[in-house]
């Protein structure tokens, strides 16, 4: 019966280390600020914003918002773009996407300064990632992921990691970010010959798939360490991840649940880092 990776658990311990740097901040005369950028009334959107600044408030972080008309002009985002990027009181910056259709994302994407770059979206920041230079910040959810490694003590060095999926978002960010930690790792994606076996072979399995219970027990072996990124609605109305977990639990050593695994830990890895962009003010 395979240990289940909560990431309730990360979020406590983050929180809890969280608060102390804020309160340390503060007294040093600097409030961390994240300005929510959001483009019109999307449901998602709005629910992912209540959630973080929930979670903002509960170390102590500011928030500002600012909502924009879903018919707002280009010229009239990017120069929102550029007063956020301008105001020194707002450490970091949350860009809602997709953007409406009339609006050019890449413009917006690179209009960002990486340093208010929270999110990990700019080439700036990715660039960060890849060089390992500390400029701006990596994916949230990438960052997830090495989170609750951490968290339950995981040691990547000499292990060998298999990263399912090659987005900018997860896949690639953190099959880099396992390097940094000293794993050989090994990157699938939908043009590999027989993902199964190679999938096999890893003792951390990271899965970014974007298909619900895409990875089946042929996929597994005994004593791995698997990371289900993705987050899904099954057949029957219900949340689960690209990993088929009742195929899962019984053979691997320990394993992140969907829900309350890695989506958990990504809203208080988008906080430290606002906290992390205040610290670098200093």
């Amino acid at each position: 019966m395979a240990e289940l990776l909560k990431g309730a658990a990360v979020v406590a311990a983050m929180n809890e280390r969280l608060t102390a740097e804020v309160a340390a901040l503060k007294e040093k005369g600097v409030t961390p600020t994240l300005a929510i950028l959001r483009v019109g009334e999307r449901e998602d959107d709005i629910s992912y914003e209540k959630g973080a600044m929930k979670r903002c408030a509960t170390v102590g972080v500011e928030v500002k918002n600012v909502v924009l008309p879903a018919d707002v002009t280009q010229e009239e985002l990017m120069k929102n773009i550029e007063a956020l990027n301008n105001d020194k009181s707002v450490h970091g910056v949350l860009i809602f996407r997709p953007l409406p259709k009339h609006l050019d994302e890449e413009a917006v994407r690179q209009a960002l300064k990486p340093e208010k770059d929270i999110d990990g979206i700019t080439d700036g920041s990715l660039a960060g990632v890849f060089t390992g230079s500390g400029k701006g910040f990596p994916p949230c959810t990438a960052q997830a992921c090495m989170e609750i490694l951490d968290h339950y003590k995981i040691d990547c060095k000499g292990k060998r990691a298999v990263v399912i999926g090659r987005s900018l978002v997860v896949g690639k960010p953190a099959a880099v970010m396992l390097m940094a930690k000293n794993a050989t790792v090994t990157v699938c994606h939908t043009k590999t010959v027989d993902m199964p076996s190679v999938a096999r072979q890893a003792e951390i399995l990271i899965v970014a798939a974007g298909k619900a219970n895409a990875i089946t027990k042929e996929y597994l072996s005994p004593g791995q360490v698997v990371i289900d990124v993705g987050i899904n609605v099954n057949e029957e109305g219900k949340l689960c991840g690209d990993v088929k977990f009742d195929d899962a639990e019984p053979i691997v050593g320990a394993i992140t649940p969907v829900p309350g695994g890695v989506g958990t830990v990504t809203t208080s890895v988008l906080v430290s880092h606002v906290v992390e962009a205040a610290k670098k003010t200093l």
